[in-house]
C-alpha cells in the first residue's frame, strides 16, 4: 500500500513517487523562528495538535542564540522519563505480588532509567542540532521535528508563527511546497 509521506499530503502533493512504508518513517523538519517565545508558542500548538491527532512527532527539540551569542538546546522527548515512570509502575505491580512493592517500585525505575538511556537512541541528531542553531542570529531560534505524520490543517495553524524552513529530510521539490505552503503561497499541483 503507497501512503503519502508526511507533509506531502498538507501540501497537497501525491504520495512520494510510489515510495511503500509502513507509517512509522518519520521526516526531519527544521524551522526557523523570530523567538525563543515565538518558538515556545510555536510548540505548543504542535503539542495540542498533537493531543488531537493532526500530528504525529517521533522526536522535537528547540534550540536558540541568546542575546549574549550563546546557543542552548532544550530536548523536549523526555524519553527517560517515560521509560523510570513505566518502570515503576511495572516494578511496584510485581512488587505488589510478592509483598514488596515499594522495592519493586525502586528496581522497577531504576530499570526503566536504565532502559530509556540504553535501548532508545536519540532519532533527532544532538550534534546537527547544535550545528544548526550555531548559526542562528541572536534572539532567534529553531525548531527540530521528526514527523511521522500529519493532516492538512497543521499547516493552517502553523502558517501565523511565520516558519522559515532551514533543512529538511524531504526532496527538494517536496522542501520547497513545504515552504511555500508555510508562506502561505499557493502549491502547484
Amino acid at each position: 500500500m503507497t501512503i503519502a509521506t508526511p507533509w506531502r499530503t498538507a501540501v497537497g502533493l501525491p504520495a512520494a513517487d510510489g515510495l511503500r512504508c509502513d507509517g512509522s518513517v518519520a521526516e526531519l523538519v527544521v524551522l526557523e523562528l523570530d523567538s525563543r517565545h515565538q518558538a515556545e508558542r510555536f510548540l505548543g500548538a504542535v503539542a495540542r495538535m498533537s493531543r488531537a491527532g493532526v500530528v504525529d512527532l517521533a522526536d522535537e527539540a528547540l534550540a536558540w542564540r541568546d542575546d549574549d551569542g550563546r546557543v542552548r538546546v532544550r530536548r523536549l522527548t523526555r524519553r527517560t522519563r517515560s521509560a523510570a515512570l513505566s518502570g515503576a509502575v511495572c516494578g511496584a505491580a510485581v512488587g505488589a505480588a510478592f509483598l514488596a512493592p515499594v522495592a519493586g517500585l525502586l528496581v522497577g525505575a531504576g530499570g526503566g532509567v536504565l532502559a530509556g538511556r540504553l535501548l532508545v537512541r536519540e532519532p533527532i541528531d544532538g550534534a546537527m542540532v547544535r550545528r544548526v542553531a550555531g548559526c542562528l542570529q541572536p534572539g532567534r531560534a529553531a525548531v527540530f521535528a521528526l514527523v511521522r505524520q500529519s493532516r492538512p490543517a497543521a499547516l493552517d495553524v502553523l502558517r501565523e508563527y511565520r516558519p522559515m524552513v532551514i533543512r529538511t529530510s524531504m526532496s527538494t521539490e517536496r522542501e520547497a511546497a513545504l515552504a511555500r505552503a508555510l508562506r502561505g503561497q499557493p502549491v502547484p499541483h
